[in-house]
């Protein structure tokens, strides 16, 4: 899922290895064209649920993050993105909270949508957004910066108060249970098709009729 991102600012003048990925996406959309994303399917509770993640550094030319996130909602993605972080993270605990402040965004953005809809009983609730970074976790739920956070540009800070207002709640999930990793780096085949069944990508087998 990251890698046509990364491929992407190539397209005027690639050079070998991006035919290569190129090769590499072609198969992949073909292995997978019976796949798609289902919603339901079993009894659950109609909340939301926010999953982000990020890789620092991920490009060696700027040394700029990739970040990702997915929300779910009735067992199916409904929402989610991968992306260049716009500025150079000092740390993965810095990369990993621009990514949480930018899925809190969306979050807060979807929240209000739905809540007009008025489908999701729970909407009033606020959302889960699952880290698997323990200090991007601490940072967000920090009310004040202190030295360490002080460089972080101020607009990524807005996580707190939308935490504190209510709207979102953040919360830890294992680095190996997060379905927005394949979003931000390759992954081996397995680890792929796990994520992505998680968050309602699946065979036409799995379609009922």
């Amino acid at each position: 899922m990251a890698v046509p991102n990364k491929e992407s600012p190539y397209q005027s003048n690639p050079g070998d290895a991006h035919w290569v990925a190129v090769k590499n996406i072609l198969k992949y959309l073909r292995r997978t064209k019976d796949k798609f994303l289902l919603y339901g399917g079993q009894e659950r509770d109609l909340c939301i649920q926010g999953y982000t993640d990020a890789s620092f550094q991920a490009d060696r030319d700027d040394y700029k993050s990739q970040s990702g996130y997915v929300f779910v909602l009735n067992g199916g993605a409904v929402s989610w993105k991968s992306y260049k972080q716009s500025t150079i993270a000092d740390s993965t605990t810095e990369s990993e909270y621009i990514a949480a402040s930018d899925a809190a965004k969306e979050a807060v953005w979807m929240k209000k949508f739905i809540t007009d809809l008025g489908v999701v009983p729970s909407i009033c609730d606020p959302v889960e957004i699952y880290c698997d970074n323990e200090g991007a976790i601490a940072q967000a739920k920090e009310p004040r910066s202190h030295q360490h956070s002080k460089h972080i540009m101020r607009r990524y800070h807005l996580i707190r108060e939308i935490i504190e207002r209510g709207d979102v709640k953040i919360c830890k999930v294992r680095s190996e249970d997060n379905p927005a990793d394949p979003l931000t780096k390759p992954l081996s085949q397995s680890k792929h098709d796990a994520h992505i069944s998680s968050i309602g990508l699946r065979p036409e087998m799995y379609i009922a009729i």
